[in-house]
């Protein structure tokens, strides 16, 4: 089935971002299609999660101004070998999976809208367009599978400091990959690998990170959730945000290939959202209830239980706070 084309909506889009009134009439000319032509494909941004209001004798607007990531922009801003901006697509994380042997370790891909964005476990990442930070690193690891697996703590780490460093104060990690701002999910961290065993790992670390989400979408979720509007009192602009977690990856993911993750843990330690706290880990059908001591070496999260310091690691584990 061929791609379909997004360009007439994407440049829409891009007249709308304003967040001022367009006849159309306006966008008609501008665009070169009839004013039946653009409420058809309003209907269709619509439907990615846009709120495009239209008021007789003024025309359509976005609720709200929009910050749309520019490519140019973010090769100068990043020190990433390949970025590639793709405002449409399935999954950025698919993207990158799809082209690994063509690819050089720090290469990017962005989104404005997943269509089949993923989190862990398979489940849906939810991505309206425009409102949240959907991007996803190639990095091979030379060491091999058995290097990789404290990967994502070590990913989350590094966004934790970025946005504190950008003005979201007390941002957190949760373990084993997600971050966190006032007890409520901020961002996720997927990490999906492939290699030979004896080779190197070829690594592909995808973000998605609540921006401006609305509470209408994120009324969708199962959990818990924040957004960086509301941790920042001056949202950063969205490319300024995206190169500095981008340029700060790269940089954390290159002392981790050097040192592995011991150096990270004191880091991990002071930034962990549930340190010295209750919780609960769910493990199938069973739940297992301590005080989390954060990490240890190998990556696993360690819990004060009754049978003392006990370390827990697996793709299959979910924590949760008590109470």
């Amino acid at each position: 089935m061929p791609a379909i084309d997004h360009t007439p909506r994407l440049a829409l889009i891009n007249f709308l971002a304003d967040g001022e009134f367009h006849s159309g009439e306006e966008l008609g000319q501008q665009l070169g299609m009839s004013r039946a032509g653009i409420s058809k494909h309003i209907k269709v941004i619509q439907d990615w999660g846009l709120d495009v209001y239209k008021l007789q004798g003024k025309g359509y607007r976005l609720a709200a101004p929009l910050d749309l990531l520019n490519e140019d922009r973010l090769r100068e801003q990043t020190d990433s070998p390949s970025v590639c901006l793709q405002p449409i697509i399935d999954s950025t994380n698919q993207y990158l999976m799809n082209r690994i042997g063509e690819l050089d370790s720090g290469s990017v891909c962005l989104a404005e809208y997943q269509q089949a964005g993923r989190g862990r476990r398979g489940r849906q990442w939810f991505s309206p367009f425009g409102a949240n930070l959907y991007t996803s690193m190639y990095w091979r690891l030379e060491a091999g599978m058995a290097a990789a697996m404290g990967m994502s703590l070590v990913v989350g780490i590094s966004v934790a400091k970025t946005l504190n460093r950008l003005g979201a104060d007390g941002v957190k990690v949760k373990w084993p990959n997600d971050i966190y701002w006032q007890d409520k999910k901020l961002a996720g961290v997927l990490v999906e690998m492939t290699g030979q065993a004896g080779g190197a790992a070829h690594l592909v670390v995808g973000l998605g990170l609540n921006v401006s989400m609305r509470d209408k979408e994120g009324g969708q979720l199962d959990q818990p959730w924040t957004r960086l509007e509301d941790a920042c009192e001056a949202l950063p602009d969205k490319n300024q945000l995206a190169a500095a977690l981008i340029n700060d990856l790269i940089s954390a993911l290159r002392q981790y290939e050097q040192h592995g993750l011991g150096m990270f843990i004191e880091q991990w330690q002071a930034l962990d959202n549930y340190y010295n706290r209750p919780v609960k880990l769910l493990i199938g059908e069973s739940v297992i209830r301590g005080i989390a001591r954060g990490i240890d070496a190998q990556g696993a999260i360690l819990l004060e239980t009754e049978k003392g310091l006990v370390p827990f690691v697996g793709g299959e584990i979910s924590l949760r706070g008590e109470g």
